[in-house]
This record gives C-alpha cells, sequence and structure tokens, in this order.
C-alpha cells in the first residue's frame, strides 16, 4: 500500500451502501466496497523538495485520486430537492482528478467502469470504458510495468520525489522516468491478483 492511502472504516462502507439504497434504490458495488477495504482514500504527504505543492503524493493513478466513501457520495446523492442529476444511473463515483468539485472522474457499477462529469451525467452510464475495477487496475499496472507509456490516455507516468504521477510529457519528450523503470505501489501490483481468482464475488 502507498503511505498515502488509507483502508476505510467499515462503518463508512456499510453507511455508504445503506444511503445508496435509501436515496437511490441500489447498493454499492461489492467491487468498490472490497477496494474501499484495501484503499478507501488518500492523505497527501507533505514532500520536503515540493514548496509549491504540485506533486499530487495521492494521486498514484492516472485518473487521479481514489475517493473515500463520504467524497463518493456527496456528488452522487440526490440534491436537497430530491433530484437525482444521474438520471437513476446505478453507478458510484470513485476516482477523481478534482479533490476541489469533484466535478468529474470515474464511476463503477454492475456494467464496468466509465468517466463521468458533471455537465454529461445524462448518458453518464452508457459506454463503460473498463468491464471492472480490477480491469482497470491491471490496465495500470501493465502500463507501468510494460507500456506503452501512453496507453491509458495522453497523461504517461513518472516519479518524482519518489511518488507516481501521471503527467502530459514535456514538448522535448522527456519525461521523468520510462515506464519500466517506474515500479508500482505494491497496492497497485497487488491488485493484479485481485482482478483474477479472487476478484469479490458479492
Amino acid at each position: 500500500m502507498p503511505p498515502c492511502s488509507r483502508r476505510a472504516p467499515e462503518e463508512d462502507i456499510a453507511a455508504a451502501d445503506d444511503q445508496l439504497k435509501h436515496h437511490l434504490g441500489f447498493g454499492l458495488p461489492a467491487e468498490l466496497a472490497a477496494l474501499w477495504r484495501l484503499c478507501g482514500g488518500v492523505d497527501h504527504q507533505e514532500i520536503e523538495h515540493d514548496e509549491e505543492g504540485e506533486v499530487g503524493s495521492g494521486a498514484f493513478l492516472p485518473g487521479g485520486v481514489i475517493m473515500s466513501p463520504i467524497d463518493a457520495l456527496r456528488p452522487r446523492l440526490p440534491d436537497h430537492a430530491g433530484q437525482d442529476w444521474w438520471q437513476g444511473a446505478p453507478v458510484v463515483p470513485w476516482l477523481t482528478g478534482d479533490e476541489a468539485g469533484p466535478e468529474s472522474g470515474h464511476w463503477v457499477g454492475a456494467i464496468g467502469v466509465g468517466r463521468w462529469g458533471l455537465d454529461s451525467l445524462s448518458g453518464v452510464s452508457a459506454e463503460p470504458a473498463f468491464p471492472s475495477i480490477a480491469a482497470y487496475l491491471d490496465a495500470v499496472l501493465r502500463t507501468v510495468t510494460e507500456g506503452s507509456a501512453d496507453a491509458m490516455g495522453p497523461d504517461v507516468p513518472g516519479l518524482v520525489w519518489g511518488c507516481l504521477i501521471w503527467e502530459k510529457p514535456r514538448p522535448s519528450g522527456r519525461c521523468c522516468a520510462s515506464p519500466t523503470s517506474v515500479r508500482p505501489p505494491p497496492f497497485v501490483t497487488a491488485c493484479r491478483t485481485w482482478s483474477g481468482a479472487r476478484r469479490p464475488t458479492s
């Protein structure tokens, strides 16, 4: 596990499941509950040499940071007027590069993993990009260990002050490190096993 990650308390996972069932009529995806028991959010680390705070120590996935149960439900539950802007889609946000909002990120549901944004919620579950969280994490691991560096999109992996980050390459073509020289966090490596026979079934 990266030092910035933390497990979600069981009571937070249970509360998220209860709120989804009460307000939206569906429960928490089992795969997301299993992930939260491994990493249910991040605590950004203070990096001595990063005086301007430009290194996202918790954003070790190309999609950003793993959201905690509380943060994940905030954009998903109906508003104060009872309006569900996701139009009943049985999906839950779990990953975002916009912690201050969040206004965009990745969702997960029984049909897989896809992207969401506040300006495109009407068709949010129409086209999943991955069949599962496990498949997404396996693609991340392959990108980091095998390449190509842009297999997950325009951002490529690199190391800065010991943190795995994802950024667009510089115009010169140089990056922090090549994919084959970047060692993924143990958490990402462990997910390769989890994505196979040990994938949760309930």
